[in-house]
């Protein structure tokens, strides 16, 4: 799906996916498809070997469309989620790296996203990221529970997803949302350094076997989780919101 927000730069054997609609890189349903065919098509490339998500200068996505949350359609905002889930589900199970570039916030779904990549890299500025649908009166779905549980530090669990904690950069590392951080203009070339270290030394192969064999049962409950907001939505199509 085209959308502008979305820019996609090959370098060498590495695509770049930057993501910046201009305010806070909300998921809207548009946006949303547009990244996951994004991923889709960088997974069927055969010179690209890993991918990099990049997001704007000032956040990396603020979470799911609030607009559509507003209108308070029920239906609308279960496919919307539902995407947003197949759309993180999608990055974990890829066939290739997926490397996150968060150079600010990353709140809700877009903290999600960052869970769902092999490596992020974030600021090391004041920036707020973490899950705070319990402090929104939101309820986070089975698919948002499952990679939380496998990616968060056990130390941070309860306080990051049911007390709605939100971390700082540093912070971020230490709960499980990043790998590392660095001033804000030094993320996305670091994000794609380790892209390009981890295309040169993985085999392809082993890779996408061995991220189907360790991630199975977390990918079949975040599965099982988007198939049933969809189900309920009246949208039986995966990742289309």
């Amino acid at each position: 799906m085209s959308n502008e927000s979305v820019v996609v730069e090959q370098q060498g054997a590495i695509r770049l996916i930057s993501v910046d609609d201009g305010r806070a890189n909300a998921f809207s349903p548009n946006l949303t498809a547009a990244i996951a065919a994004e991923v889709s098509a960088a997974e069927a490339d055969e010179g690209t070997r890993a991918a990099v998500i990049s997001g704007r200068a000032t956040v990396f996505s603020a979470g799911f469309d609030l607009n559509i949350i507003k209108e308070g359609d029920p239906v609308a905002i279960r496919a919307m989620v539902a995407a947003g889930g197949a759309l993180v589900r999608q990055c974990y199970g890829a066939s290739i790296p997926i490397v996150a570039a968060s150079r600010g916030h990353a709140v809700a779904a877009g903290a999600l996203l960052l869970l769902g990549c092999d490596q992020r890299v974030g600021s090391d500025g004041p920036v707020k990221i973490g899950l705070n649908e319990v402090a929104i009166a939101m309820t986070l779905p089975g698919w948002a529970l499952a990679i939380a549980r496998e990616r968060l530090s056990k130390r941070y669990l309860q306080r990051c997803v049911v007390n709605a904690h939100l971390v700082d950069g540093s912070g971020a590392v230490d709960a499980g949302f990043l790998d590392e951080v660095l001033p804000a203009d030094e993320v996305v070339e670091r994000a794609i350094a380790i892209a390009t270290d981890l295309a040169g030394s993985l085999d392809p192969g082993a890779y996408a076997g061995t991220v189907k064999a360790m991630r199975s049962d977390v990918l079949a409950e975040m599965d099982a989780s988007v198939a049933h907001g969809l189900a309920t939505s009246g949208n039986t199509t995966r990742g289309q919101g």
